[in-house]
């Protein structure tokens, strides 16, 4: 046999014998055993044809893969179980780069929370996080907020938390501070600068999208409670015989019966609306390590409970009750027993804001121009609560309100994480939790119609308005867009610029008529009456 023959006939019975190795040893023929024999006693550092071809691009593979591993998790530097000092490090250098760029609303915040903690650094598995962002979900306050408090608070405890939180809103909470300050300062409350006229329609905008998605995953039973909540709440601002401040009592009451409803919809033998059954087995059910590293007792979530109460019940005591004047204790009042009530985020919270704020603390005009500069920031809408204290009453009411509306849900997430991991699995607190969500939906639908009446004054703020929501709907175009997009297109139509569109569409008294149109509507219906007897 020829020596090239001798090889390609080695390389035929080894591939087999590699392949197959762990089912049936290989068959060599006699006359072909000295040319294994002579292949194995060669050197171990002197690798057989085959072995030859095929090591390289193995350990070409292997790289390949690592790095494609190491890609996904290039910033994991710090194990689970390393020093608490060394996970306080992490959390401050994850967490201040994302409150630079934490733009879009409650979804976006989520996705990009998730590739950092979950596809990069490696905090969390797809479970543990989807638990933690359910819980912000079931409790008052900003969701997005909480998912950060609580996940960086099962990295490095309450303290890592609460530097999470900062960091997380502290871009958002500077620029609208400065924003409040100087828009009071410089900016006559009667008469928006060109620069700011198309911000509050492209900012109304945005609303009506929050509300779209929330709406379009409801189904027919939570159709009907977002509906009746929304009535509840364009009747109490737009009727004479009832005060628009009634709705501190009016919201908390129609959530109450939206959460009551389900839940005794859910015993029905065939309810109207679906109830999913528990999850499946959570985390830390069976390993108590991420609760030890949370570092916070069931005994002291319970305190945590009746700090927030007790903190609830005082304020309101204090300003309602004795009456205090203090305009600093206003300020927080209003915030925090605004944040102990909202479901669904910063959308829901905008009538209760405007319902409050409109007009003792500013203009409706300020409040709407604040909104779009809100929408446009990093970090939660709930931010605009520094920009109304700090036209109210500067900084330190930036300061204060920015506190007062975030505190509740800063301090329910730390009371409820430990109790999480036996609530998830209570069918009665999850169909609860189903009508309250489908009742603050519906107050975002309200909103929709409260601020469009005050934002949508003319064809120039209606064309911006339908620009933006084109762009933030159709297109996917980022809110901090969709925002200058609009505040250009407003500026572009002001009266200063091509003062195009300006015709207004009706005046704070009702709709712009022409004297003699009773006189022609009566005509005109006299005459249908007339063709039709």
């Amino acid at each position: 046999m020829a020596p090239a023959e001798e090889e390609i006939t080695q390389l035929e019975i080894m591939a087999p014998a590699e392949e197959e190795k762990q089912e049936e040893p290989v068959v060599v023929d006699a006359d072909e055993t000295p040319d294994v024999e002579q292949a194995a006693d060669k050197p171990e550092d002197e690798p057989t044809p085959a072995a030859a071809t095929e090591e390289p691009v193995a350990a070409a593979e292997e790289p390949a893969a690592a790095g494609d591993e190491d890609k996904k998790k290039i910033h994991m530097k710090v194990s689970a179980d390393a020093p608490w000092s060394e996970r306080m490090w992490e959390v401050f250098t994850t967490f201040w780069p994302l409150g630079f760029v934490a733009f879009g609303g409650p979804q976006a915040h989520v996705a990009i929370l998730r590739d950092h903690l979950v596809e990069q650094r490696d905090w969390l598995d797809e479970e543990q996080f989807t638990e933690l962002f359910a819980i912000g979900q079931g409790l008052p306050g900003p969701t997005s907020t909480q998912l950060v408090i609580s996940t960086a608070t099962s990295r490095a405890g309450p303290l890592g938390g609460l530097m999470a939180f900062f960091l997380w809103n502290l871009p958002g909470l500077i620029v609208l501070t400065c924003c409040g300050v100087l828009i009071d300062e410089f900016v006559n409350p009667d008469e928006a600068p060109w620069y700011l006229a198309g911000l509050p329609p492209a900012a109304i905008s945005l609303v009506f999208k929050a509300f779209y998605g929330f709406a379009s995953k409801l189904d027919s039973l939570q159709i009907w409670m977002a509906l009746c909540s929304s009535l509840v709440a364009i009747l109490i601002n737009n009727d004479a015989n009832i005060k628009p401040s009634s709705s501190q009592w009016v919201f908390p009451c129609c959530l109450a019966l939206g959460g009551l409803t389900t839940y005794i919809d859910s015993k029905r033998a065939n309810p109207f609306s679906t109830y999913t059954k528990s999850p499946s087995k959570g985390w830390d059910r069976d390993d108590d390590t991420t609760f030890k590293r949370i570092g916070i007792p069931l005994w002291v979530g319970a305190l945590i409970f009746l700090v927030w109460g007790g903190v609830l019940a005082l304020v309101i005591i204090l300003v309602d009750v004795a009456e205090v004047t203090n305009v600093y204790l206003e300020i927080f009042e209003t915030m925090y027993r605004i944040g102990s009530i909202i479901f669904g985020g910063g959308q829901v919270v905008l009538p209760m804001l405007q319902d409050e704020v409109v007009p003792d603390w500013m203009t409706k005009d300020q409040f709407l121009q604040g909104l779009g500069l809100a929408q446009s920031m990093p970090g939660p809408l709930f931010n605009f609560a520094s920009y109304l204290g700090a036209v109210y009453q500067g900084v330190p009411g930036a300061l204060v309100g920015f506190l007062g509306l975030f505190g509740p849900g800063v301090i329910l997430i730390f009371a409820m994480v430990p109790f999480w991991a036996r609530l998830r699995h209570n069918a009665a607190f999850k169909a609860i939790l189903k009508g309250v969500n489908a009742t603050a939906i519906g107050l975002v639908g309200a909103a929709c119609v409260i601020l469009w009446e005050s934002a949508i004054v003319d064809a120039a703020d209606a064309m911006v308005f339908a620009v933006s929501l084109t762009m933030a709907i159709v297109f996917s175009v980022q809110a901090p867009i969709c925002i200058f997009v609009g505040g250009v297109i407003g500026a572009i139509l002001h009266p200063d610029a091509l003062d195009l569109g300006q015709v207004p569409y009706c005046e704070d008294q009702g709709f712009i008529k022409d004297p003699n149109e009773d006189d022609r509507l009566r005509k005109l219906a006299a005459f249908y009456f007339t063709g039709m007897m």
